[in-house]
């Protein structure tokens, strides 16, 4: 496990990418130095998301515009009929060439497609990059204080924190491993055992071609062939590697023509795109019982032919892979891309899953429901909202969004006794990490024995409340003078 270390900015204000608010978009920030996968995968679980390696969490209580972090269950995950039109869209022009002149009508189930759509139907909405704070963080050797800060840490075992959603095994090394395979129905099971019973052989081959009828997001994505017109291929690419840097000059002026056409926002030059989609505080971690590409930020190129017309930035983390950004060749908007790349995204989840069964979550950034072109994120099956204050899921109801209509802000657990399992108390501050100079690292007990009482104690306060308990113990806090 790599250290994680990080400097908090504390409370900022900036103007708001959604409603175009002067400084009300309200917000905590933090500089990574270097982070942990799973580190990260336990910030976002509360809230937290990042930019490069910029790490920011909303002060939704207090905001413009609340953001509740929103996730899909891969392995829930159904069609609908917009993804399915969409997917057939993608596989008539791959097949033929085809091209349609406008999207099809709407299914009910909101915009015609389901992408990110306004009302004139162009595809417009997109997470903004975060205002960063005016500051530099402190300067380090990471490399040199990541090694004393390994060297100053107890040996401790962490043992994965048991959830509702993922109950904690046993160690029995000779457990059966656990399926992904989706559950058959009671109504199918019934039909079945009575068919089994009636021993008619006719009426099972046509109840199991009935079932088998619905096609799976797999069967829509296996449809290539060598005689299709055109050839889509998918390449993960590690933001690190050789392979990134040769194709750097497609994506970058892929990605400028996106923000030209989309945002009427260019971006400077080649080191602001890369230090927006490219940096990360991550390294690429291989553990053994992980998945094939390890741990990390990628991106997945999407080569039409032989042209690079989308790219999705994402996180692989412990338990999801987080989309960090996307962005398309405005040219091939017929193909609602925005929305095709979110099902290529569960489909990732769902191959890893098969090795890696913890990672089945797909992590769409944030949900704005107070802004009614971000609402889009709500519409993919199995999602589920992070509630502000006792970090825990909820599926996204119309109950929910009936409240969020209401009042922009909400708890979304209704206990009023429950209470965040990671919360941090005034007890636990003594075991807070904290990095003095390049030579010292301390916990804050040991700190205070050595300097005094630190005249910043609430502002380290505040960041360990707001990491929680874990990673305020695990986690490296820059606080040199």
């Amino acid at each position: 496990m790599s250290v994680s270390i990080v400097q908090y900015y504390g409370r900022q204000e900036s103007k708001c990418g959604y409603c175009a608010g002067k400084n009300c978009s309200l917000s905590h920030g933090m500089h990574a130095y270097r982070l942990d996968s799973q580190d990260y995968q336990d910030l976002i679980d509360r809230g937290w998301r990042r930019c490069g390696n910029y790490c920011y969490k909303f002060r939704n209580h207090e905001t413009c515009c609340p953001c509740y972090t929103i996730k899909c269950d891969g392995l829930q995950f159904k069609l609908s009929k917009s993804n399915k039109r969409i997917l057939r869209r993608m596989n008539r022009f791959l097949r033929d060439g085809k091209r349609d002149s406008k999207p099809e009508g709407g299914d009910g189930e909101g915009d015609p497609d389901g992408d990110e759509v306004t009302g004139s139907g162009e595809a417009t909405a997109s997470e903004p990059q975060p205002q960063l704070p005016d500051k530099s963080p402190a300067v380090i050797n990471v490399d040199q204080v990541a090694s004393l800060a390994r060297a100053q840490k107890k040996p401790t075992k962490q043992a994965p924190a048991p959830t509702a959603e993922a109950p904690t095994l046993g160690s029995n090394k000779s457990a059966a491993p656990i399926s992904n395979a989706p559950r058959k129905k009671a109504k199918q099971m019934r039909l079945e055992r009575r068919q089994a019973k009636l021993g008619d052989s006719a009426s099972t081959s046509t109840s199991t071609k009935s079932l088998s009828q619905e096609k799976s997001l797999r069967d829509f994505l296996s449809s290539d062939s060598e005689t299709n017109k055109h050839q889509l291929k998918l390449r993960l690419v590690h933001v690190y590697d050789e392979e990134f840097n040769r194709t750097l000059t497609a994506s970058f002026a892929l990605y400028k023509k996106y923000q030209i056409s989309i945002h009427n926002d260019p971006p400077k030059n080649e080191n602001a795109y890369k230090n927006h989609l490219q940096l990360t505080p991550m390294k690429n971690e291989k553990p053994s019982d992980g998945p094939e590409m390890g741990y990390g930020s990628f991106h997945q190129q999407y080569w039409l032919d032989d042209k690079l017309i989308a790219v999705g930035v994402i996180d692989i983390l412990p338990a999801c892979v987080s989309s960090v950004y996307f962005f398309y060749d405005p040219d091939y908007s017929f193909l609602s891309l925005g929305t095709y790349g979110s099902l290529r995204e569960i489909d990732l989840v769902q191959t890893i899953a098969e090795h890696v069964p913890a990672l089945k979550y797909y992590y769409m950034g944030f949900y704005i429901h107070s802004c009614p072109k971000m609402r889009y994120k709500g519409k993919l099956s199995a999602s589920f909202l992070l509630c502000p204050e006792t970090y825990e899921w909820f599926p996204l109801t119309d109950a929910i969004r009936s409240k969020l209509d209401e009042e922009k802000y909400q708890r979304l657990n209704l206990d009023p006794a429950a209470r965040d399992v990671n919360e941090f108390l005034m007890e636990h501050l003594d075991e807070v990490m904290l990095l003095l100079d390049s030579k010292t690292c301390a916990d804050y007990k040991r700190y205070v024995q050595l300097r005094g009482p630190d005249n910043d104690v609430d502002t380290i306060i505040e960041y360990s409340k707001l990491v929680g308990k874990v990673c305020a113990h695990r986690m490296l806090y820059v606080n040199m003078l």
